[in-house]
């Protein structure tokens, strides 16, 4: 059993998209299925679904790929997880910063659900900061 979900999940992301795969399939949660469609808003996966039934529903997350030079290329280079079980980290409004020059994105837990970093600061909202992603 994986204590990280979220950890375990966006390395999963990571290794599919450095190996090429078009989907991944990992076990459902509702936290899990927000913060996939908050990265398919932001353009980093395709498509989001969830399959299956009761206690065997799953999670089937499609990756997003460009074409360069004819060759297949992810939109997730990498992932960096900030907040973890052991050590909670909180960021007030004043301390979101844009990730890699506002190349990546800076993915929250906030009072509000699951937002960016830029979304965050449009809001005025701090949270938990869940990881970076670019």
């Amino acid at each position: 059993m994986v204590s990280d979900q979220i950890g375990d999940f966006i390395i999963q992301l990571k290794n599919a998209s450095m190996v090429g795969l078009e989907s991944i399939s990992v076990p459902y949660s509702e936290f899990k299925f927000q913060v996939a469609e908050k990265l398919k808003q932001k353009d980093y996966v395709k498509s989001v679904s969830k399959k299956g039934k009761k206690i065997k529903k799953f999670l089937e997350v499609e990756l997003q790929y460009v074409e360069v030079d004819r060759k297949k290329k992810s939109k997730i280079h990498d992932v960096a997880r900030v907040s973890k079980p052991s050590r909670r980290i909180y960021k007030k409004t004043d301390e979101i910063f844009p990730v890699k020059y506002g190349k990546g994105s800076l993915i929250l837990s906030t009072p509000e659900g699951i937002l960016t970093g830029e979304e965050a600061r449009k809001k005025k909202i701090g949270g938990e900061a869940l990881f970076k992603i670019w």
